[in-house]
C-alpha cells in the first residue's frame, strides 16, 4: 500500500500533546486544556490499529510479532534503564512523591511489559511510567493477525459496521458504568482490554479505506471539530453526571478516527499537506522514542531545579526540556530503534528464508515406496 506520510507528521503533534500535559508537573503555564494532552495516547491507539492494518502483508503471525518486537522493544529496554535513576531510590523514604523504593519484582513486570495489566499506580506506572501503553500495544499486536484475518472477509460496508459496532460497545459500556456507579463496571478493567476498542476502530477504518472507501471529509474540518470538542471540555458545562464531559474519551475516539481517515485519504488523493513536510515527518519518526523519554527528562529537570510556579515564563522551560528530549530521542531513534530493528528483522528474514528453502527441498524429495 502507498505510504501516508501525513500520519507520521500528525503523530508528532499527538506526542507533543502528551509532553505538554506532563510538563504541568514541572513548569505549568496558565493555558487551559493542557490536561487533555493525555488523550494523545488515544490517538496513538487508533493510529496504531490503522497503520498496522494499512501496511499489513501476507506474512506468518510469528513474523508480524517478531517485527513488532524488533520495532518497540530495544528502545523500551534502553528507556527503562534511563528512567530507573529518576523514578526509583534505594532509600525507603524517598524525597519526592514520584520516586518509588526500588523493587526488582515490580520492575520485572515492566521489563516483560506486563505492568499495564494492573490498575495499581505503583505497578501500572512502574519502571518508565510512560511505558504502560506498551502493555496495551503488546496485547493489540497479539490479537492483530486474527483480527486482520477476520476483517479480510468483509469489504467497505462490513468494515464500517465493525467500526461503528465497536464504538457502540465502548459507548454502551460507558453509559452502563455511569448508570451503575457501584457495579463491577467501575472496578477498573485492565487498560489493555479497556482500550482495545480504539485499536479495533483504527483497524476497521484502515480496511475500509483499503477496500475502496473514499469519503470527502477535509482534514481541516476534523481539526475544527477537535478544537470545538476541546473548547466544550474546557468550559465543562454543568450538565450533571450525564453531561458531555462524561463521554470525553468516546468523543475523542470518534474525532481521532475521523481525523486519521481524512488525513490518510488526502494523501491518497495527492493533496497538499504541511504534515508531509520533511521536519514534521522526521519528528514523527522520532515520536516513539520521544514518548518513551519525555517524562524522564521532565522529572529529571524537576528533581534538579524544583517545581516552577504557574507562569508564562515557563515557556522557556518548555523550550529547554523539549530540546533536550528531542536530542535524546534522536539518539535513541538512530542509535537503538533503527539499528536494532534492522538487525533483528534481517536475522529473522534469513531464518525465514532458510525455513522456506528447507520446506521446498522436502517437498521435492521423491517419496519412497515399499
Amino acid at each position: 500500500m502507498p505510504r501516508v506520510d501525513s500520519l507520521t507528521g500528525l503523530r508528532w503533534w499527538a506526542a507533543f500533546a502528551v509532553f505538554a500535559h506532563h510538563m504541568g508537573a514541572f513548569a505549568p503555564i496558565p493555558l487551559p486544556g493542557l490536561a487533555y494532552g493525555t488523550y494523545g495516547v488515544t490517538f496513538f491507539f487508533v493510529l496504531s490499529g490503522f497503520v498496522l492494518t494499512w501496511s499489513s502483508t501476507a506474512v506468518r503471525p510469528q513474523t508480524f510479532w517478531w517485527r513488532r518486537f524488533a520495532r518497540i522493544y530495544p528502545s523500551h529496554a534502553v528507556a527503562l534503564l534511563l528512567a530507573i535513576p529518576v523514578f526509583y531510590s534505594f532509600s525507603p523514604a524517598a524525597d519526592e512523591w514520584w520516586v518509588k523504593p526500588f523493587d526488582i519484582s515490580i520492575l520485572l513486570l515492566s521489563v516483560l511489559l506486563l505492568q499495564g495489566w494492573s490498575r495499581d499506580p505503583t505497578i501500572l506506572f512502574s519502571g518508565n511510567p510512560a511505558a504502560w501503553t506498551l502493555t496495551c500495544e503488546a496485547f493489540f499486536y497479539a490479537l492483530h493477525p486474527a483480527l486482520n484475518r477476520a476483517l479480510m472477509r468483509v469489504r467497505v460496508k462490513g468494515a464500517l459496521v465493525v467500526a461503528l459496532s465497536t464504538f457502540g460497545v465502548a459507548l454502551a459500556f460507558r453509559i452502563a458504568s455511569i448508570a451503575a456507579p457501584d457495579s463491577w463496571l467501575n472496578m477498573g478493567m485492565p487498560y489493555p482490554v479497556a482500550r482495545l476498542s480504539e485499536f479495533v476502530i483504527g483497524m476497521s477504518l484502515a480496511w475500509a479505506v483499503r477496500s475502496g472507501w473514499r469519503p470527502r471529509t477535509a482534514p481541516w474540518a476534523t481539526y475544527i471539530l477537535a478544537a470545538a470538542a476541546l473548547g466544550v471540555f474546557i468550559l465543562e458545562p454543568d450538565f450533571g453526571v450525564w453531561g458531555v464531559t462524561a463521554f470525553t474519551n468516546e468523543i475523542i475516539i470518534a474525532v481521532c478516527a475521523m481525523m486519521i481517515a481524512a488525513v490518510a485519504l488526502r494523501d491518497l488523493r495527492g493533496g497538499f499537506s504541511l504534515l508531509r513536510s520533511r521536519m514534521l515527518v522526521r519528528l514523527g519518526e522520532w515520536s516513539y522514542a520521544f514518548y518513551l523519554v519525555h517524562a524522564t527528562m521532565i522529572y529529571a529537570a524537576r528533581d534538579v531545579f524544583g517545581p516552577r510556579d504557574v507562569s508564562w515564563r515557563n515557556l522557556v522551560w518548555y523550550a529547554v526540556v523539549l530540546a533536550v528530549s528531542l536530542a535524546v530521542s534522536a539518539a535513541l531513534h538512530y542509535g537503538v530503534e533503527r539499528y536494532f530493528e534492522r538487525r533483528l528483522r534481517r536475522w529473522w528474514d534469513r531464518r525465514e528464508a532458510h525455513r522456506s528453502t528447507r520446506s521446498q527441498t522436502a517437498a521435492t524429495l521423491p517419496v519412497s515406496t515399499p
